[in-house]
């Protein structure tokens, strides 16, 4: 990028030049801002700019603003972020910064996608915790150290923020597939000797648009905010699958 145009879209103590989705489910567009540069400047804090000064019909959610609840991913620049950890000048190119709702999701309004196949996925992999026991039972005794528990907590701080769903081609190509993060519960939840829904969940991931369309392409780990890795997970799911059916549905 030469000197000129990076001074004419980056200014610190000037001006951003900023381009924001604005629409509906019905269809929308860029439109064009200009807003104040600051020194440690997110993208989240140029949003809210926006619509405090410039734009106050602007639609977007946000909550912790800290980097913790995920609730602000947005499309940045054409990739998947959380916009309050995504600082101006690390994503700034030789373009307006491009601000979009989240790929593969519906949209209700601007930068507002709608979440209710995302979670219609989670609910269809079974990615509700199963008890084999009741509150009655002694507590099960399980260390940390145990390989399921280990393979369980490498991936369980997952968020629900949905940037891993956005990142993924197959998602793009595939609507009806379940997505990693869908997929990445299901697996701590095949891990956890606590639940007891372990045949009907392994029969749901396996299905159509289970973990058998994931490629392996790995955006989904690319992107992840918490450095989870959903592809390792559905790898695992696919080795608990195939083995079902070497063995005959024999189960753990």
């Amino acid at each position: 990028m030469s000197k000129q145009r990076e001074t004419e879209l980056y200014r610190p103590g000037e001006t951003l030049a900023v381009k924001v989705w604005r629409g509906n489910a019905n269809g929308g567009g860029f439109h064009a801002y200009t807003v104040p540069s600051q020194e440690s400047q997110t993208v989240l804090d140029v949003v809210t700019w926006i619509q405090q000064n410039a734009e106050p019909t602007l639609t977007y959610r946000f909550a912790c603003r800290v980097g913790m609840c995920g609730s602000c991913a947005m499309m940045v620049n054409g990739e998947p972020r959380w916009t309050c950890r995504t600082h101006v000048k690390k994503v700034i190119g030789d373009k307006p910064l491009e601000i979009a709702p989240l790929r593969n999701l519906p949209v209700i309004k601007d930068l507002a996608a709608d979440m209710a196949e995302f979670f219609d996925k989670w609910t269809a992999a079974r990615g509700q915790f199963q008890p084999s026991q009741s509150r009655d039972d002694a507590m099960a005794a399980i260390s940390p150290d145990e390989p399921r528990r280990a393979a369980a907590n490498a991936a369980i701080e997952c968020i629900n923020c949905a940037v891993c769903y956005a990142a993924c081609d197959t998602v793009a190509a595939n609507p009806g597939y379940l997505g990693p993060a869908a997929l990445n519960r299901a697996w701590t939840l095949q891990s956890d000797v606590r639940d007891d829904a372990f045949a009907e969940r392994l029969d749901a991931v396996s299905a159509g648009g289970g973990c058998f369309n994931c490629h392996s392409h790995q955006s989904c780990m690319t992107y992840c905010p918490n450095e989870l890795n959903p592809t390792a997970s559905i790898a695992g799911l696919k080795r608990l699958s195939a083995f079902s059916y070497l063995t005959g549905g024999k189960s753990r």
